[in-house]
């Protein structure tokens, strides 16, 4: 049997390809050696909206009862920061979501948090990979025999999570806006959650689909055409939020349908929890985030780590310092007083809040934004190319790196976790080869979306693709 290897964001397979009962239970196994070698006792197991989903977690599982560790699990499907919330609130050792994430519906995955409510470091990573065996050893225990024993407990992380947001937030304020909110969720795992919070909220895409109707559900602009246009036609709506197939990722619209990325979000963040909630602390972002993040946190006198690209490395310093606010370019953002988790809702959330207390529109704040490091606009371009071919570009980058890119020179190359040339006067295309899904990312920053769409077709032809 292949190894089983976890990328950015956990393991990820085609499912019926590589993700089988097999080899989840190999995985489940290496789990279960890891936590054994290790001390651990407990693991929180929840599962998304994806194709398989429950069968998947239940036969985990079987396997943690077969090694005499205890779980919990919900009766339904919950999204990756309820599973990250209800480690940390409960105590338990690990949790393990089943979930591709924004992967496309062919996909399943899994992914590990430790026990602080976060994503596992990666050298933890690598021990679990290092005790998953060619073939699961052990009969995986039924789910009726580990409640008999005492291993099996069912839990409703999903009220757990709502209970915590009504202790931290405003929520009679909000819900006072709450006919103003559209929110998408993709068919994915925060569709009853915001249902629940905003019963008179628009939705969108909020039933039960594991197919996600052919749409991979990440939030990215090209895959909420339709959701833009139900904003930007209906005068009544302030604010759009949509959120992933696990709700950890979020993208966002203002009052008129513009897709606000997470670099806007991650900026207006900032600006809330220090301008106006008088918050500290450290900004962690990972390499392919704005530099506008660097200058607001130089502006407000706070220091700023930029990590690889991964939430996990984010979580990492998030476990041992004081962090104000972190994130990543794909729509994985964290702040201070909540788990060292990316998590949609929340921050979606919080920009809610941002509004409701302000009196602003969200276009309104992002000119704030604008007023302090200056207005910009980004874009991505995720190439489908022979496998051939992204080796050939990546061997470029690494042996003659470029020097022009259509009719701009490169001022500069910074290479943390991938090629980010500099183009001066805040313009800059990065590349770099996806660590969940077999493409090849370009990402562009310049004043205007027009100029982007330059950078990017340029970088295309420059790198022969």
């Amino acid at each position: 049997m292949d190894k089983i290897v976890f990328g950015t964001d956990g393991w990820r397979a085609i499912i019926a390809q590589d993700y089988t009962v097999a080899n989840v239970k190999r995985v489940a196994e290496g789990t279960a050696r890891w936590l054994k070698k290790t001390g651990g006792t407990s693991v929180v197991i929840g599962y998304d909206c994806r194709f398989g989903g429950k069968l998947f977690s239940e036969t985990t599982a079987g396997v943690l009862g077969a090694y005499g560790i205890k779980v919990w699990l919900d009766t339904k499907f919950i999204s990756t920061p309820m599973v990250s919330l209800g480690v940390a609130k409960i105590g338990a050792s690990l949790g393990v979501v089943i979930t591709a994430s924004h992967n496309p519906p062919s996909y399943n995955g899994y992914k590990l948090k430790s026990h602080l409510g976060g994503p596992m470091s990666q050298n933890q990573i690598i021990e679990v990979e290092n005790e998953t065996p060619d073939v699961c050893t052990v009969e995986p225990m039924s789910l009726a025999a580990m409640e008999q024993a005492g291993l099996l407990k069912y839990e409703d992380f999903e009220k757990m999570y709502l209970d915590h947001v009504a202790a931290n937030f405003d929520l009679a304020l909000m819900r006072s806006k709450s006919s103003r909110l559209a929110y998408d969720a993709m068919y994915g795992a925060g569709q009853d959650a915001m249902r629940k919070l905003f019963p008179d909220a628009t939705l969108l895409h909020c039933d039960y689909n594991p197919g996600f109707q052919g749409q991979a559900p990440e939030p990215i602009h090209r895959n909420l055409t339709e959701f833009s246009e139900l904003i930007r036609n209906n005068p009544n709506l302030d604010l759009g939020i949509a959120t992933d197939g696990d709700a950890d990722r979020i993208g966002m619209y203002d009052g008129e349908g513009n897709f606000v990325d997470s670099h806007h979000i991650l900026l207006l963040l900032l600006l809330y929890t220090h301008r106006y909630k008088k918050q500290t602390g450290k900004v962690v972002i990972t390499f392919s985030v704005s530099d506008k993040m660097r200058k607001m946190a130089q502006i407000f006198g706070l220091d700023i780590e930029i990590t690889k690209i991964g939430f996990k490395y984010i979580a990492d310093i998030m476990a041992v310092e004081d962090v104000l606010v972190g994130g990543e370019e794909s729509g994985g953002l964290a702040v201070k007083g909540h788990i060292p988790e990316r998590d949609g809702i929340w921050i979606g959330l919080m920009i809610l809040e941002f509004m409701a207390k302000t009196g602003k529109s969200l276009k309104e704040l992002i000119q704030e934004v604008y007023d302090i490091v200056g207005s910009f606009a980004f874009d991505r371009d995720d190439l489908h190319i022979l496998e051939s071919q992204k080796q050939a570009v990546i061997k470029a980058c690494k042996e003659a790196p470029y020097t022009q890119i259509g009719t701009y020179k490169v001022e500069s190359l910074e290479t943390i976790d991938g090629f980010k040339y500099n183009l001066g006067d805040d313009k800059w295309v990065m590349i770099r080869p996806s660590g969940t899904e077999p493409v090849l990312r370009v990402y562009a920053q310049a004043p205007d979306m027009a100029e982007v769409r330059v950078i990017l077709d340029a970088a295309r032809v420059a790198m022969g693709v």
